[in-house]
């Protein structure tokens, strides 16, 4: 962060003389300077250059006017006007409250004034950089001597062998030096939140507009856990969204709880709808209660709230209607509602307190922000018991927690703050819309067929669209509620041909993994795969370069597909994994065979049916998971599994979204769910490289599936 942008008078050498000397004093101080060419190449600057770290400017020829538009930019970053002793200095009060600094022209003053640049700029650099952080690259640069963990001692150990040499010069000293012990008394303590990890806590609840937020190391599928742990009681019955990650069928698994699924929908093609309002309802809850053994009425819900497509609730009629008194809303995929206009009432932090109850939202911010790995947060709205809290935190927490990601966690949310952090997101949202525009585009002007978008006529204007009741011909959600869930224009699905929104399928289609496998043999991964459907992420890491390259992958599939060449030709990772199955076959043969077997499986009845009738409870998670720990269990064949216990939870990836909890029994009457998975492996069967990953179900080298039952 040492370049600085000079706005250099024109044509006057009392002026030009002066910024000449200060040039080279700032070079002296280690500054890089860089001209602008006029106001407008210079906010294009600062808006694509994040660490240009002041700007000089003549205040005669600019004032407050440019002073404005950079603020709008980044409100902290140093400005430096030049003045003489005939400029009218014509600032209010609150113009004052920039970070504006003047001086006058003159010889001789350059050294002073380049020793007061590097003073500003050392200032600017500690206001932008969040606590922990700070006191972590502090406790870097002091270069301390310890005699504690971790053993690889800031990376020294490393270097003592070739192996670990190669490694340390990958990562670089910092980050090895960055990876420090607990005992360290100046940074604080994660676990008891003290010192620097407390101020990063609060800095982080301020930012993200909670009351009180914690800092998780280990992903959100801890953070889900943790939350679980502290509001649901052993005996207690917890609501739980059907469509729940995995980690919560963990929680359950873990806790002695009897959850209640509150029911979603899904549309024929396989996307995730999300909760009808009916199911929040206390006649509803109070059916389900009666309905299902050992319950009583609910302590505790959990909402996933964004769906892995992208949908988003109005979250305030979640939190007047659910009468039970905490709600968490899983928010992994959302963790930036906070900072664009658009996503105003569609996240778990949003609006004030709820009377009664506690509000829970846990964040990936590893996923959608610029944040490590595992890297995840707690936020909490309400009375609670931060004691009792801690000990659910500290049960999950490492006692060894890597500080990297911790000080990654903080730094993700200073990135939101203020007006960069606006800009931030603003960008992704407006990277998307142009990439759905793009889109359109390209299909009106393709002859022929080309992918479509999965979103309502009329992308022009950022928002959220609503997925409302009778307009199913986009959405494809035949009883969805009015102002209730709505699509977050970053999550863009691409639909490839071969089945509508409704279900109907064409006689001939282009199954969405033959595009997948071409996008990844090009350097391009797919988020989610779908039976005709491709989810792409436009978080603030996508800039344009990443963008085209989809773009130039999905028309460079339609010209390889439309010239019918060859599997080997088109798709070679797949050709090697078969070659004599896929020597003489073309990409048309493939897409068509594929299509057909989907077809004669009735997919869309499939989609509508398998999570309609949900799986017969027989056990809770956690007395399936005490049956399996005892040895009480079998394997079978994947085909005989109605009738019989699922030991394990069974979810095909992708979504990765359970099926079959532990303890459930497919009926005849839930049978779609079986014949959904089973249509899912005949498809590996009949086509190598296209066999399915289903969790909770071991795959064979002879291509059976198995699954772990309850002991009959």
């Amino acid at each position: 962060m040492n370049i600085i942008a000079i706005m250099g008078p024109h044509h006057a050498f009392y002026k030009d003389e002066p910024i000449r000397e200060l040039d080279g004093a700032l070079a002296a101080q280690g500054f890089q300077t860089i001209y602008p060419k006029d106001a407008g190449d210079l906010l294009k600057l600062i808006e694509h250059n994040p660490r240009i770290c002041g700007v000089i400017f003549d205040w005669d020829e600019h004032g407050f006017d440019l002073c404005s538009e950079i603020n709008q930019l980044n409100e902290y970053l140093p400005l430096y006007a030049f003045i003489n002793t005939h400029s009218t200095m014509d600032v209010s009060v609150n113009q004052m409250r920039m970070a504006i600094w003047f001086f006058e022209y003159g010889l001789g003053a350059a050294e002073d004034i380049g020793q007061r640049i590097r003073q500003y700029t050392n200032e600017y650099i500690d206001t932008i950089t969040p606590p922990l952080t700070k006191a972590l690259f502090t406790y870097v640069k002091e270069g301390k001597y310890t005699f504690c963990t971790p053993g690889h001692m800031a990376g020294t150990a490393f270097q003592k062998s070739p192996v670990g040499s190669l490694f340390y010069d990958f990562f670089g000293g910092n980050a090895l030096k960055a990876d420090v012990s607990i005992s360290v008394t100046e940074l604080g303590s994660l676990l008891d939140h003290t010192g620097p990890h407390l101020e990063a806590e609060e800095y982080v609840a301020r930012t993200f507009g909670a009351e009180q937020s914690y800092m998780v190391t280990n992903g959100t599928s801890t953070s889900n856990k943790i939350v679980g742990m502290y509001a649901a009681p052993s005996g207690s019955t917890v609501l739980i969204d059907r469509n729940c990650h995995k980690s919560l069928t963990h929680l359950l698994m873990m806790s002695d709880i009897v959850p209640i699924w509150l029911k979603p929908t899904r549309n024929a093609l396989g996307i995730l709808g999300g909760i009808p309002k009916r199911e929040f309802t206390r006649e509803s809850i109070a059916q389900k209660v009666e309905q299902t053994e050992r319950a009583s009425w609910p302590v505790h819900a959990v909402i996933t709230n964004s769906t892995y497509d992208g949908l988003l609730y109005s979250t305030r009629y979640i939190k007047e209607t659910l009468d039970v008194p905490s709600i968490h809303f899983d928010s992994a995929w959302v963790p930036y509602t906070n900072f664009h206009p658009i996503y105003n009432g569609l996240s778990g932090m949003s609006g004030d307190r709820t009377p009664g109850k506690i509000i829970y939202e846990t964040q990936s911010t590893h996923k959608l922000l610029a944040a490590f790995s595992q890297a995840s947060l707690i936020h909490i709205k309400g009375e609670y018991d931060e004691q009792t809290f801690n000990e659910a935190y500290m049960m999950h927490t490492t006692t060894s927690p890597n500080y990297p990601i911790v000080a990654s966690i903080e730094t993700a949310a200073a990135m939101l703050r203020g007006n960069p952090g606006k800009r931030l997101i603003n960008r992704s949202v407006e990277r998307a819309l142009h990439f759905r525009r793009e889109v359109q585009r390209l299909r009106e002007e393709s002859e022929g067929w080309f992918f479509d978008i999965w979103q309502p006529e009329g992308v022009d204007e950022p928002q959220c669209w609503p997925i409302q009741p009778g307009e199913e011909d986009w959405h494809g959600f035949n009883d969805a509620d009015a102002d209730h869930m709505y699509l977050d224009p970053i999550k863009v699905t691409i639909l490839t041909p071969g089945m509508s929104e409704q279900g109907v399928m064409a006689d001939e289609g282009i199954p969405a993994a033959l595009v997948a496998k071409y996008l990844d043999e090009r350097g391009v991964v797919v988020e989610k795969t779908g039976p005709y459907n491709l989810l792409f992420l436009f978080s603030i890491g996508i800039d344009k370069t990443k963008a085209m390259s989809v773009l130039r992958g999905l028309t460079e599939f339609k010209r390889a597909y439309d010239l019918n060449l060859r599997v080997r030709n088109m798709l070679p990772d797949l050709y090697a994994q078969a070659p004599e199955f896929y020597r003489n076959m073309r990409i048309q043969t493939l897409a068509q065979g594929i299509h057909n077997l989907i077809r004669d499986h009735d997919l869309p009845r499939l989609m509508l049916q398998a999570f309609d009738k949900l799986p017969e409870m027989k056990l809770t998670p956690h007395q399936m998971f005490q049956q399996q720990v005892k040895g009480n269990v079998e394997t079978v064949d994947l085909s005989k599994l109605v009738g019989r216990v699922s030991a394990n939870m069974i979810l095909p990836y992708p979504p990765g979204v359970p099926v079959v909890m532990p303890g459930e029994m497919i009926t005849e009457e839930s049978r779609a769910v079986l014949d959904f998975l089973l249509m899912l492996c005949t498809i590996g069967r009949h086509y190598p490289g296209f066999e399915t990953d289903i969790h909770g179900a071991t795959l064979t080298d002879e291509g059976q599936y198995l699954v772990r039952v309850l002991k009959a």
